[in-house]
């Protein structure tokens, strides 16, 4: 069996899918279909009871979003999410999300980003007045 601590976690461990090779004197391992073994590390972690550090940071980096843009996503802070992945564990409701936001992504469907940004611009406009009228239909938000 193989290590691959190149994935950057501490617990994937390969039974086939590699070769080792020698190069100039050092050992390089050479894993086929790399991209689909990621994708498969990523939905069984998505499928853990809830994500350590390292994970959550490997789901992050597989979806391809800084600290900054995750956090903005989930209303939080760099400096929060970057804590997070040093020491461990997260929220439940953000783990949640971030595992919801990784399988969206994987398997081709944006919505829920999309929502998401379109709650992120609601978030700026806090203060809008909401005009409603009573029509012959009954009660409509006014344009």
């Amino acid at each position: 069996m193989y290590h691959y601590t190149e994935s950057g976690l501490k617990n994937v461990w390969l039974t086939n899918g590699f070769k080792i090779k020698k190069i100039d004197g050092e050992q390089a391992v050479a894993i086929s279909d790399a991209d689909v073994l990621h994708q498969v590390i990523g939905r069984a972690l998505a499928a853990k009871p809830y994500l350590t550090g390292l994970e959550l940071r490997y789901l992050r980096k597989e979806i391809g979003l800084s600290q900054k843009r995750l956090a903005d996503l989930l209303g939080s802070t760099e400096q929060t999410v970057s804590l997070w992945e040093r020491r461990g564990r997260m929220p439940k409701g953000y783990d949640r999300l971030v595992r919801l936001l990784y399988l969206e992504q994987i398997d081709g469907n944006v919505k829920i980003q999309e929502i998401i940004h379109r709650l992120i611009e609601l978030d700026s406009r806090e203060n809008e007045k909401l005009i409603f009228s009573d029509t012959r239909s009954g009660w409509r938000q006014a344009a």
